[in-house]
């Protein structure tokens, strides 16, 4: 049966969008903790905090009561940062119905269980199907209008199957994918490889270094990804590969900007707090070299992001290291 009510958790900027893209297709409710927000897409159909002037398509509704949101509705979609992605989901636990989609549209890894948002879900809402939405997918451009295309990875593929055609509205379009471990991770790793090309953009490196980043960047993606449990395929395609390139050339992209920003020498914690809308990449770095170190994966772009990140160098003296790297074999690590 088709989708009749779709709930997205979140109103920053991709929550925002992926409702009001879908609200083209279903009845969409959007749940956001801003009652300034949730008032402004119900009487303007905007969301100025998070995407300035862009048009909301009229039929998206909002409200600040997470249980009306998610109370009979056929899927799910959760989009806040992976640091507040347990407290949304459980909050809206006693209305959650069972059995149905529950999808992350999150790329992040939870800090301290180091958990991916689909094994949150599988963890706290056994009884619900869990799934990842992902891919290059800047929202800025999506919301008016844009083509772009996405991956919907499911638990259960069939679910993936019923909900695609709900998803696909206008020149957005949403393939499937039965790897969700891939998936999910691709949109991790995407944003750590993004702070370091950042970097490279910061202090003046030229479309060359941004291509020797990217791609060997892919490979580290595609190296720790397969180690815990992705399918390497999946890293050459949107969820990988994809949204590697989106994330890491767009002006939009909020990995890429923090890169930049370390470049010019301001601090983490300064570049962080003067943002209203999260950059993963810092978040998950940490996470992601203890799993590299425990898997015995080389990662040294991440690894000079990470040093960076906990002032134990500096994006100048990453650069100059680079140059000292030798290089082998194109197919092996480093």
């Amino acid at each position: 049966m088709k989708p009749s009510k779709i709930a997205v958790l979140g109103g920053g900027s991709w929550g925002t969008t992926t409702a009001s893209v879908i609200s083209r297709n279903c009845h969409t409710v959007l749940w956001a903790r801003d009652a300034a927000i949730v008032d402004q897409i119900n009487r303007e159909h905007r969301n100025h905090r998070y995407l300035e002037d862009a048009a909301l398509h009229p039929k998206l509704t909002a409200t600040e009561d997470i249980h009306s949101a998610v109370s009979e509705a056929d899927a799910v979609l959760i989009a806040v940062p992976s640091s507040h992605f347990r407290e949304v989901l459980g909050s809206a636990l006693t209305q959650l119905p069972k059995h149905i989609p529950v999808i992350s549209l999150s790329k992040g890894l939870e800090k301290g269980s180091r958990m991916r948002m689909t094994q949150i879900i599988a963890e706290i809402a056994p009884t619900n199907i869990p799934g990842v939405l992902t891919g290059p997918n800047l929202a800025r451009e999506i919301v008016t209008g844009q083509a772009a295309a996405s991956v919907l990875a499911l638990a259960e593929h069939e679910a993936a199957l019923r909900l695609q055609p709900v998803l696909n509205a206008g020149l957005f379009r949403v393939y499937t994918n039965r790897d969700v471990i891939g998936c999910e991770l691709g949109g991790v790793l995407k944003n750590i490889i993004a702070i370091a090309v950042g970097m490279g953009d910061g202090l003046g490196a030229g479309d060359n270094t941004r291509a020797a980043l990217i791609t060997r960047g892919l490979a580290e993606m595609s190296r720790l990804g397969s180690a815990l449990g992705g399918n390497a395929n999946t890293f050459s395609g949107l969820a990988g590969m994809g949204d590697m390139i989106a994330t890491c050339t767009s002006p939009q992209s909020r990995n890429r900007h923090v890169g930049m920003e370390l470049a010019r020498g301001r601090p983490i914690d300064e570049i962080i707090s003067s943002m209203h809308m999260v950059a993963e990449g810092v978040k998950s770095a940490p996470t992601v070299i203890e799993l590299a170190r425990e898997k015995d994966i080389s990662l040294p772009i991440s690894e000079d992001v990470y040093r960076v990140i906990i002032g134990e160098s500096n994006a100048r003296g990453v650069y100059k290291g680079l140059l000292r790297v030798i290089a082998g074999e194109e197919s092996e690590p480093g």
